[in-house]
């Protein structure tokens, strides 16, 4: 697997408890631990967008942040999962393996440059 891609992984389980602490944070450090979680979310996001296609990348963390967001409401605080959720959430997950699957590992130069040369 391509280190920036483990990047995508790793930031979008930040992304999930950054969410979640953005709702169930009560006290100092709980903030703290949620500020954190979108740095490091963040920077990683960052990173990796460095080598990969940003819009696939992008998909792919808010694909994986989404899911992971509602498996844990569910998990940890009660929430309800339905089968409607669970459908559309492996529809959602076909649709980030997809992307992943098209992305070709290694750019161009022209595409890391952004625009050609003339």
């Amino acid at each position: 697997m391509k280190k920036q891609w483990l990047q995508v992984y790793v930031a979008a389980v930040f992304e999930v408890l950054w969410v979640t602490g953005l709702k169930h944070a009560d006290d100092v450090w709980s903030w703290a631990g949620t500020f954190m979680a979108i740095l490091l979310s963040f920077a990683l996001l960052i990173k990796a967008s460095g080598e990969l296609p940003v819009g696939t990348v992008y998909a792919v963390f808010v694909g994986l942040g989404t899911t992971g967001t509602v498996i844990s409401e569910s998990v940890f605080f009660g929430h309800p999962l339905h089968m409607a959720k669970l459908l559309f959430i492996v529809l959602l997950l076909i649709g980030i393996i997809g992307l992943k699957l098209i992305t070709p590992e290694h750019a161009s130069a022209g595409e890391k440059k952004g625009a050609s040369s003339k």
